[in-house]
């Protein structure tokens, strides 16, 4: 299985339908619909449309900030930032199969693994448009939170193939990309040259 989760961004390609099914028919580890400037209505709309692209070529999908949305609309995996996690009734906990959630510290890692998260994202560990004129917290920073958890974690920020292999080797289980998989001209051949690389 890939180490890749993918995140949306519908803003950095054109036919964000048409690369949803390329992503998903290319298997990654899971597409993480992150449309954070959208309204709970209107994203609830896309959510189901991108749920079901996912459900047809077998990719899971994993849903973003509204968990109400996300148990309504029957999705299995959500992921949250660590304040809303903070806050996330452990009836609603229960009801996910997988949680995850993005930390900036060895700190906020421990304590959100013990609030049920399933994997983290941890970032940014390069610098990043996504971050203009913030520097990346770096390869350190990440075997810090690699180290300080037992739940996978998945680096963010910044992430090319040829940063892979220093990646894995500082403990973590993978990476996510987003701005080079919405705006690359081949899905899968820049899927592929991750795993060249490792």
């Amino acid at each position: 299985m890939s180490d890749l989760i993918c995140v949306t961004n519908r803003k950095l390609c054109g036919d964000f339908w048409e690369r949803v099914r390329e992503v998903a028919a290319a298997h990654p580890h899971s597409i993480v619909l992150r449309e954070k400037d959208l309204p709970e209505k209107d994203y609830a709309l896309l959510a189901a449309q991108v749920m079901e692209i996912c459900k047809r070529y077998g990719t899971p999908c994993t849903l973003h900030s509204f968990p109400e949305t996300a148990l309504r609309l029957g999705a299995e995996r959500i992921h949250l930032p660590l304040p809303m996690l903070r806050t996330l009734p452990e009836k609603q906990k229960q009801q996910f199969l997988f949680i995850g959630a993005s930390v900036h510290s060895a700190e906020e890692a421990r304590e959100a693994q013990m609030l049920g998260a399933d994997y983290l994202t941890a970032g940014h560990i390069f610098a990043t448009d996504c971050k203009k004129g913030l520097p990346g917290r770096g390869l350190r920073f990440l075997k810090e939170v690699c180290s300080a958890v037992s739940v996978p974690v998945y680096a963010i920020g910044g992430i090319t193939p040829e940063r892979m292999p220093d990646i894995r080797r500082n403990g973590a289980a993978g990476a996510c990309v987003m701005s080079g998989l919405m705006q690359c001209s081949d899905v899968r051949a820049y899927l592929d040259a991750f795993e060249v690389k490792s």
